[in-house]
């Protein structure tokens, strides 16, 4: 493909990513004892931004330290407001270019019991927790708008409301969330803590240079979950997310980050494996549903890309060199399917991979092999790198392995 579209500059909203490349929002599990960014929190970002990308989103970070799901999850609360300060001051001195954008969320049902409080509007098989009402859940949302309010105040250009991956607004999206209550039961009741919710930063925040977007769920794969078409199924029906995507752009949202699944119940659809990544292709077609459903400048972000890597994958019925992550990167935009491409374990693999890229240096890049030991880490609640190409964490995961094969051995 001659023409390079992944190079070409873009309009979100009133400002421009200088690419189409994106830094999916990653945790990685560095924060310290309150949720202020540590020492490897601040080296990552360093690497990423470093890495040139037109964007880069700052991982889940939560707005209430009380229910979370990583025990050193970084938090957007008044008291780490001089944090978060300093992380945007100290990267826009790294590289002023990429737009930096934070991730909120609230863990609700996935929160981890052992070290916070994990509740839910209504107990899923395997998770549960404490059932929490319509005066919590206004609570909640009064917290996401002191969040949105601390990124303006400490220089990031937008917030990406986390509609997606099983966490609270996906519990309050999803056709399982079939009670009688203010956000529950029919689409219109559920979809509307989403409008409200973009409603009530955008007034709080009514700075049109500060974006307002949604990472989004598609289909999460199960029975009642987002993309379902009823809460008892898994069918997928793309109304309700096609409908919420609309919805939250007639508010003034610029942009909508298109993912799918679950993590923590339908990984490989979310981040399709090394085994199987024939779930790919599912993310093209939400991400061309998106495209065609909303107006042509707000931009739509398409994940699952890493998966591709350079063409050395188990994906079957395509030459090597048309089976890359540039290659349907550049096509998907060229095509309409998507505007940019979000890099996730990729990023984690080589934060420095779009400015190789750009620089005609594909050479030096370190292609993630979608051996998910990143995600091992996460799931330990361990700090979170590329076990395959950084030392310290091939050390630390064999480590990790050696003394649960201890604790084995003594239980038997």
């Amino acid at each position: 493909m001659s023409e390079n579209y992944l190079a070409k500059p873009i309009k979100i909203g009133p400002l421009t990513a200088k690419n189409r490349f994106v830094i999916n929002a990653m945790e990685c599990c560095d924060g310290d004892e309150v949720g202020n960014a540590g020492p490897d929190t601040f080296e990552r970002y360093t690497n990423l931004f470093e890495g040139d990308a037109g964007i880069v989103v700052l991982e889940a970070i939560t707005v209430g330290y009380e229910s979370r799901s990583r025990q050193f999850q970084l938090s957007i609360e008044p008291h780490n407001q001089a944090s978060i300060t300093k992380l945007v001051a100290d990267m826009r001195k790294v590289n002023p270019d990429p737009l930096f954008i934070f991730q909120l969320t609230h863990s609700g049902e996935l929160s981890h019991p052992d070290f916070s409080k994990r509740v839910c509007i209504k107990p899923l098989a395997g998770f549960g927790g404490e059932v929490i009402g319509e005066d919590e859940i206004m609570a909640i949302m009064d917290k996401f708008v002191t969040a949105a309010k601390i990124a303006y105040d400490s220089g990031a250009d937008g917030v990406d409301l986390k509609f997606c991956h099983g966490y609270l607004g996906s519990q309050i999206l999803r056709p399982y969330n079939d009670g009688d209550w203010k956000y529950g039961g029919p689409w219109e009741k559920r979809r509307q803590f989403a409008f409200d919710m973009v409603e009530r930063v955008r007034k709080a925040i009514p700075d049109k240079d500060f974006l307002i977007g949604s990472k989004i769920s598609m289909w999460e794969g199960f029975p009642g979950g987002q993309g379902s078409a009823g809460p008892d199924t898994a069918i997928i029906d793309l109304t309700e997310p096609l409908d919420l995507a609309k919805g939250i752009e007639e508010r003034g949202a610029s942009f909508v980050i298109q993912s799918a699944g679950s993590p923590s119940i339908t990984l490989a659809l979310s981040q399709p494996d090394k085994a199987v990544p024939d779930q790919v292709y599912l993310h093209h077609t939400f991400q061309k549903a998106l495209r065609d459903e909303l107006k042509p400048e707000t931009v739509v972000i398409g994940s699952a890309y890493s998966v591709f890597n350079d063409g050395n994958n188990k994906l079957q019925a395509r030459n090597k060199e048309e089976n890359t992550t540039f290659f349907w990167g550049n096509k998907n935009i060229k095509d309409g399917v998507v505007d940019m491409i979000a890099l996730g374990r990729q990023s984690i693999a080589d934060p420095k991979m779009p400015a190789k890229y750009l620089t005609d240096n594909e050479g030096e890049i370190d292609y993630c092999t979608a051996c998910d030991n990143c995600i091992e880490f996460l799931i330990r609640q361990k700090h979170v790198g590329c076990a395959t190409y950084n030392k310290r964490y091939t050390d630390a995961l064999i480590e990790i392995r050696r003394e649960e094969g201890k604790l084995k051995a003594k239980r038997t």
